[in-house]
């Protein structure tokens, strides 16, 4: 981190206003370099001229300092908010790379400085990242709650009970000839018994965060020609899918990101289920049954003029079908417990929006506990279980020690209180540029 880094905090592009973000030891060397003012005052925003090495004017822009420790990432940062043209944007960046010490921000490294200068740790750090983002309501709302330390005060809260009975187990072993108490034994064993039940639990939520952040998938299922195109594009408001009376034109999945009451879901029309000897639609009926299988829910689409074949469902959950007879414009509606709608007309497409729509909820929706919301907070609380498994069936104290040191590890790697190098790489990969 000895490098002052430089980087584009706005989006690329014509805007009203382009904000450039430095931040190192030497930042002040851009304010001392690029414009008159020589002793800016803290998080004050200046009007300045802005202008190149050799002096010539670039723009008119504010200039605001924030000294370490009380910036975004804990050093030294400037910012210069210009006018939002592309040109400016340009030879200001180039300008900041002809300084010595200088260099371009790599992805995340605004906040990867802020977690190892303990401004955040790694969960709030992914929330951020969730944050910007979010594309639906509630995905905005889970991913506040993690930015604001929901996740954190959960595993910091585990941490600090396996520290205390770690300490325990550390002082018996400093001082062997002192036998653990059956009580202190006890109160040990029911402590680590609590401590992995409720990690348990929170393992145990239905993905439900982890589906949030990344959409629930829905998959329209059913034999040719019976509508699923028509339903693809009337759920998306807007042609994505190709519709024809020919059979077997869908071959592959065809996906569309949808918002239903603020949560996100992934809508596949897939191709139609039948037997067939031809290559290319043969491949498209097994992609088919395989998103079927993987989806979350599943709408069975059967047209009304024809037979449903139950067969095809088979090895499906039946609480993730929603069967639908299409083309209830043509045939008179039964109350056979199915949903009758027209993909052409739009009959019956509010009643089974709101269905969609309470089955959506029912999985998604926030509980008063945060849920976890990435695979490596997961892997990480996997792991942390195993240990402390381990550590109930030691046959040494020295052993059962070493197992609560594993676990209080593991937990470790979620917040960041134990930071991989290797770990910090792959996390951080993903944010954009000035961040």
């Amino acid at each position: 981190m000895s490098a002052t880094i430089f980087a584009p905090a706005t989006a690329l592009g014509k805007a009203g206003v382009a904000i450039v973000r430095v931040s190192g030891a030497e930042a002040l060397k851009a304010v001392h370099l690029m414009t008159p003012i020589q002793n800016p005052v803290p998080r004050k925003a200046v009007l300045s001229e802005i202008h190149t090495l050799d002096g010539l004017q670039i723009d008119e822009a504010l200039v605001i300092y924030f000294p370490n420790p009380n910036s975004f990432t804990g050093e030294d940062v400037v910012e210069f908010q210009t006018h939002g043209g592309r040109a400016i944007t340009a030879i200001l960046l180039a300008e900041l790379a002809k300084i010595d010490g200088f260099r371009p921000a790599e992805r995340g490294e605004f906040t990867r400085r802020a977690v190892e200068n303990g401004k955040m740790d790694l969960t709030a750090a992914e929330g951020m990242a969730d944050l910007i983002d979010a594309e639906t309501e509630q995905q905005r709302r889970q991913a506040l709650r993690q930015m604001n330390g929901a996740l954190a005060k959960i595993y910091e809260r585990w941490h600090g009970e396996l520290m205390h009975v770690l300490a325990w187990m550390e002082a018996y072993i400093d001082f062997p000839e002192e036998e653990i108490p059956e009580s202190v034994s006890a109160e040990v064993r029911g402590k680590i018994m609590s401590l992995k039940e409720g990690i348990e639990k929170h393992l145990n939520d239905g993905r439900r965060g982890e589906r949030l952040r990344d959409g629930l998938q829905i998959a329209i299922i059913g034999a040719p020609n019976a509508g699923k195109s028509s339903l693809m594009n009337r759920l998306a408001q807007r042609d994505v899918a190709i519709v024809s009376s020919t059979a077997g034109t869908t071959r592959d999945v065809i996906e569309v990101r949808l918002d239903i009451n603020g949560y996100p879901v992934i809508v596949a029309d897939t191709a139609g289920l039948r037997d067939t000897v031809e290559e290319i639609e043969a491949e498209g009926v097994r992609r088919a049954k395989a998103r079927a299988e993987e989806a979350d829910l599943v709408l069975w689409l059967t047209d009304a003029n024809g037979q449903k074949d139950k067969a095809e469902t088979r090895g499906l959950d039946p609480e993730k079908i929603i069967p639908i007879m299409n083309k209830a414009d043509q045939v008179p509606a039964e109350n056979d417990g199915n949903f009758w709608i027209s993909a052409k007309t739009g009959q019956g497409l509010d009643a089974l929006l709101k269905k969609i729509g309470r089955y959506v909820e029912e999985k998604l929706s926030m509980r008063e506990e945060p849920s976890l919301t990435r695979l490596r907070h997961r892997k990480a609380l996997e792991e942390c279980v195993e240990f402390l498994d381990s550590s109930l069936n030691a046959p040494e104290i020295e052993l059962l020690t070493e197992d609560l040191r594993m676990a209080m590890r593991s937990l470790g790697k979620i917040t960041g209180q134990v930071q991989v190098e290797e770990l910090l790489d792959v996390i951080f990969k993903d944010f954009c540029i000035g961040k």
